[in-house]
């Protein structure tokens, strides 16, 4: 076992000695080779744009701001549309991941397995957790966690980490008390990336350069009305440095809500941002991540304070692209890779 452990740190060491690069091509008999071959060598480097549900796509399409390429439009690659063109000038490729974390995590590995992307902006519609995150409002995480990573524990369990636990007892009515499903651990994820050994995480970090420059975004105006009829009573605000859960569940239950926040200080629930950003960490690529709150995951009193039975999901979406098209604006004039191209 040691003898294992010294070869592999042996290797991390020489990985980052001699800084593998990302080998950004596919296959030479994959049926789709020249065209990717095409697209890196007649442009980028690219931002990677990536949204799950097609609702989050349809805002993009709507807004007339991503402007196809002329050449080659998109290619199909496992089954996903990866559209080519330029927003403000930037190029960008972009793909709808579809739901769930590991349409996600596949989407984003093909996106930079095949193109030059230079980083991964993800947005998308989410859940708040957090009271004073309301409907419309834009949240940029600093920390993402897989909060369905468990260990199902008995009642007479020990716990191995030093995280929160669910205890099932806790929430029965109409006191707490012992419950048959006991308790549920959470815990970290191994993170495998270029140039480390495996790391056990619960938090994964945004990349701090991008998230900074995502900080001049404060004052960004965001859209307060649906429709001519149905306007939210609150001006929306793009929140900076919280914290995000993400799992393979759909969030719409007060008492986990409220668990989330109180014991982990979780803001918005979502079902892939942990995968996007995942995947990136194990590329060494930044990503980041703005999720517009289109619901309060189950809080009826505070969901009913903003709404009637109206859907927000296209507010939500509007406003979260919004941030996400000015945030690859500021990347677009600071970045050398993109500012030495001609358009």
């Amino acid at each position: 076992m040691a003898a294992m452990i010294m070869v592999a740190m042996m290797l991390s060491l020489w990985f980052q000695q001699f800084n593998v690069n990302r080998i950004v091509a596919l296959r030479h008999n994959h049926p789709h080779h020249d065209v990717v071959d095409a697209i890196n060598r007649s442009g980028g480097p690219y931002i990677g744009l990536v949204m799950a549900y097609p609702g989050e796509e349809v805002v993009l399409q709507a807004s007339g701001l991503f402007v196809p390429n002329s050449d080659i439009p998109l290619v199909l690659l496992s089954g996903r549309r990866y559209n080519v063109g330029t927003i403000s000038g930037v190029d960008v490729i972009y793909v709808m991941s579809g739901e769930k974390t590991v349409n996600a995590g596949v989407a984003v590995q093909i996106l930079l397995d095949a193109f030059d992307i230079i980083g991964v902006v993800h947005y998308g519609i989410a859940g708040s957790t957090n009271d004073s995150l309301l409907i419309g409002d834009v949240s940029v995480l600093n920390f993402v966690a897989f909060t369905d990573s468990w260990d199902w524990l008995g009642l007479r369990s020990d716990s191995t980490v030093e995280l929160p636990q669910l205890s099932f007892g806790d929430f029965d009515l109409p006191q707490k008390g012992n419950n048959s499903l006991a308790n549920v651990e959470f815990v970290p994820v191994q993170l495998f990336s270029i140039g480390k050994l495996m790391e056990q995480l619960f938090w994964l970090p945004i990349d701090s350069s991008w998230f900074n420059i995502s900080t001049q975004l404060q004052e960004l105006e965001l859209q307060q009305c649906q429709n001519e009829t149905y306007c939210l009573t609150n001006k929306p605000k793009v929140a900076f440095g919280l914290r995000g859960a993400t799992a393979d569940v759909f969030l719409k239950n007060e008492a986990y809500r409220n668990f989330l926040f109180k014991e982990f200080n979780i803001s918005t629930a979502d079902e892939e941002s942990a995968a996007v950003v995942m995947t990136a960490l194990s590329n060494k690529v930044p990503s980041i991540v703005f999720r517009g709150v289109s619901d309060m995951a189950g809080a009826e009193k505070e969901s009913s304070k903003q709404s009637t039975t109206l859907s927000w999901s296209s507010l939500a979406a509007v406003n979260a692209l919004r941030v996400a098209v000015a945030f690859i604006e500021l990347i677009g004039k600071g970045n050398p890779r993109i500012d030495s191209r001609t358009y």
